[in-house]
């Protein structure tokens, strides 16, 4: 991965609908270079296609969480991680260090939907020994790795 590389990756990450004439005529290099460039580094599986992001609150989601989940023993994560997995409303799930095993990222319609999922659904997890859960009262940052 060269400089242009850097140049191309960072430019999708901001606008990854951006046509390739822009991106040659601000790289400046060939409208057939930067293709060939891009599909030489989905080749490789430095980044892969291109996603639309839903706002969350425009569709009725107005509770983020993160929810740090503790486990009985380490060799129930891969059940835990499938059962989570049936969940629609985890958008992120990390096996972690720390004090938890698994950080999840919840969106609910609202609070008591929340209590929901928690009670009925996530703690219910055979392996599942207790919960943290922080609500997000704000998203401040979000975006792409800058390479």
């Amino acid at each position: 991965m060269d400089s242009i590389d850097r140049k191309i990756i960072n430019l999708l990450r901001i606008n990854a609908k951006i046509p390739i004439a822009e991106l040659s005529l601000k790289i400046g290099i060939s409208g057939a270079a930067i293709h060939k460039r891009i599909k030489k580094l989905e080749s490789k599986k430095i980044f892969s296609g291109s996603q639309i992001n839903i706002d969350p609150k425009r569709v009725g989601f107005t509770t983020l969480a993160f929810i740090g989940i503790y486990l009985e023993k380490a060799v129930d994560v891969n059940f835990a991680i499938k059962k989570l997995h049936e969940i629609d409303e985890i958008t992120e799930c990390h096996y972690t260090t720390g004090d938890w095993s698994i950080l999840i990222k919840i969106f609910c319609k609202n609070n008591e939907h929340l209590m929901k999922l928690l009670n009925e659904r996530i703690q219910a997890i055979k392996g599942i020994s207790r919960t943290e859960t922080y609500i997000s009262l704000d998203q401040q940052i979000s975006r792409q790795i800058k390479i």
